[in-house]
């Protein structure tokens, strides 16, 4: 509403009502004042910053550096780091600054505080290097990024390009689940380079996705797969620099898998052609369904595109999702892993915080999270499955452990996952956010889960998990079966020793994950990358050929910033997608409220 004087309507005759308009304006223009006086002056208005210069600016800055742009902000990095023990500087490095490690020049820190002070923009929130105060953490932590510089080196000597690297043979691994993408460990690498300050490293990944990211193929695609490793690398590649050929790229991808949702039911299929935008679902998958934990790993990432994009679609493809989880009935308040995009029924009655069900239940808490708190039916999904989990699943073997078996339709199976070892941490971060009554609770139940699965890697020979491990028979956090006995380089069980460190900060953890360091060293580490092993009961190593792409973006992610301060990539500023990549969370307009609290007013 427009505040003017009517034609043929005296002042005096309107005194009162001028005088509580003027009240109105006064007020509007105090929150204005108060809005960009925060934006400009207070010493932490990253937020505020995005919310009010997004729309003015053509091309956001965010945390990053090593960018051809030096108007973005870089990554504030240790001062000094020094090279892990036995290892020789970075080629192309003159000097232990970090900066040189980048072939093109950085913005200052000081350059950059000027660009704050003249009201520039900078998106989503800062974060420091991390390096921690503490000698050996620190020594820890550079070992773990000496690891990641090794893999990424073979990498690029035998593999650049493909997929993954095959360390013993010394070529690349194309495989079928990503429909004609290629370089896979590039995208997966994107983030761990740029965060772990291996600039040389990041910026040649960077060409790559500029030059030779082909994303006109016409193969065979997981949806699941495409969207948790290139869409989500790819957004958190552009979060993270402020590149806006990442957004490009993510953006023209996103389109591609919109087909896939062209069900009955909106739950899309789990397999798309990339070219043709032909759907289907996996031939294994019972009755033609789709699972569980692929149609639910999406939110996050889409969200995200509707953010950049201004595209509702893609929210409104995963809301839609919900809606209809939330419609149909729920045996015991449970979610069956196999739902028909047809019918939109449950298939089987084949309940897992493991494999196929795993990653739905942590996208809840998740959106939940990067919504800033906002999303009611994401925090009411996800602590009513808690609460069935809890009720029908979570067990206590007779040596005391506690752990989450598989529930198959009222029978269960007394056996849990390495996949599913990512829920202590889940439980964890979703602690604060219950019933204040049950914090405690939720923080013990995500402790008892995470010593669950750290007890099945001092269990086994080389202290590294498998791939499953069962409470019956007479053993306990122990694979009895010789199909169960492998490790393919998973992260889960480091992932919730980061996010209790994080949130409790017991040095135990610090020293589980140095345990499974050494163990990877010991074992998983050949003369050209990293393998995984076919029996972590055998000291004697059968190597499987295989550096799996989430080895770098999760596994050697998550022990980096186990071993770093808590102000690299903080909790309260991202969330970890389930590859592990970095989203900011979405913060509250102030510029909406204030159009909320206008219109109001006017009304």
């Amino acid at each position: 509403m427009v505040f003017r004087k009517l034609p043929g309507v005296s002042a005096s005759g309107m005194g009162l009502r001028l005088s509580q308009k003027f009240v109105f304006l006064l007020f509007l223009s105090g929150l204005v004042t108060l809005c960009f006086g925060a934006l400009f002056f207070l010493p932490d208005s990253v937020r505020l910053k995005r919310i009010f210069l997004s729309k003015t600016e053509t091309q956001p800055v965010t945390v990053g550096s090593g960018s051809e742009n030096d108007a973005r902000e870089p990554l504030k990095r240790p001062k000094d780091p020094e090279p892990p023990r036995g290892m020789t500087p970075a080629r192309g490095e003159t000097s232990t600054k970090l900066k040189n490690l980048s072939r093109k020049p950085t913005v200052s820190r000081e350059a950059t505080e000027e660009r704050l002070a003249a009201g520039k923009p900078f998106s989503y929130g800062k974060f420091k290097g991390g390096r921690p105060a503490d000698p050996e953490t620190n020594e820890r932590r550079e070992k773990v990024k000496e690891m990641m510089k090794f893999s990424w080196d073979n990498y690029k000597s035998y593999a650049w390009g493909k997929n993954e690297l095959r360390p013993l043979t010394r070529n690349g691994h194309i495989g079928n689940m990503f429909g004609g993408l290629r370089g896979a460990s590039i995208i997966d690498s994107l983030d761990t380079l740029y965060i772990m300050g291996l600039m040389e490293e990041y910026n040649d990944a960077k060409e790559w996705v500029q030059t030779s990211l082909d994303l006109n193929s016409n193969g065979e695609a997981s949806l699941f797969e495409v969207n948790i490793r290139y869409v989500g690398g790819l957004l958190a590649a552009y979060y993270l620099t402020g590149e806006e050929m990442y957004k490009s790229k993510v953006m023209e991808l996103g389109e591609k898998l919109l087909p896939a949702f062209n069900t009955p039911t909106g739950i899309p299929r789990g397999v798309i052609n990339l070219g043709s935008g032909t759907s289907w679902s996996w031939g294994w998958a019972s009755a033609g369904s789709s699972i569980l934990a692929e149609f639910g790993t999406l939110h996050l990432e889409f969200v995200h595109l509707s953010e950049l994009s201004r595209n509702p679609i893609y929210t409104e493809k995963v809301m839609n999702i919900r809606k209809l989880l939330n419609k149909i009935e729920k045996p015991h308040g449970l979610y069956p892993n196999f739902l028909s995009p047809v019918s939109g029924n449950w298939v089987q009655h084949h309940v897992s915080i493991g494999g196929l069900g795993d990653s739905f239940y942590e996208y809840l808490i998740k959106s939940y999270l990067m919504s800033d708190k906002t999303d009611e039916d994401a925090k009411k999904m996800y602590y009513g499955a808690l609460e069935a989990i809890e009720a029908n699943l979570v067990q206590k073997s007779p040596g005391g452990l506690t752990y989450m078996a598989e529930w198959r339709g009222g029978i269960l199976d007394h056996k849990m996952g390495h996949l599913a070892c990512f829920s202590g941490g889940m439980i964890g971060i979703g602690a604060d956010d219950g019933a204040p009554e049950k914090r405690q609770h939720f923080l013990d139940l995500a402790a008892e889960i995470t010593h669950t699965c750290h007890e099945s890697y001092t269990r086994s020979a080389t202290k590294l998990g498998p791939e499953a491990f069962r409470f019956d028979g007479g053993g306990e956090a122990t694979a009895t079966r010789l199909s169960d006995r492998y490790y393919i380089l998973r992260p889960e069980v480091i992932e919730s020793y980061m996010y209790m460190w994080r949130l409790t900060h017991d040095p135990k953890y610090r020293e589980w994950g140095w345990e499974a360091v050494e163990a990877l060293e010991q074992h998983c580490r050949v003369e050209s990358g990293f393998s995984g092993i076919r029996d972590v009961y055998s000291m004697t190593a059968s190597h499987d050929n295989m550096q799996q792409s989430f080895f770098l973006s999760e596994t050697l992610k998550y022990l980096y910033l186990l071993f770093s301060d808590d102000d690299l990539l903080p909790l309260e500023d991202w969330v970890f997608n389930t590859e592990a990549h970095p989203l900011p969370i979405i913060r509250k307009s102030c510029m909406q409220d204030e159009a909320t609290l206008g219109k109001t007013v006017s009304e």
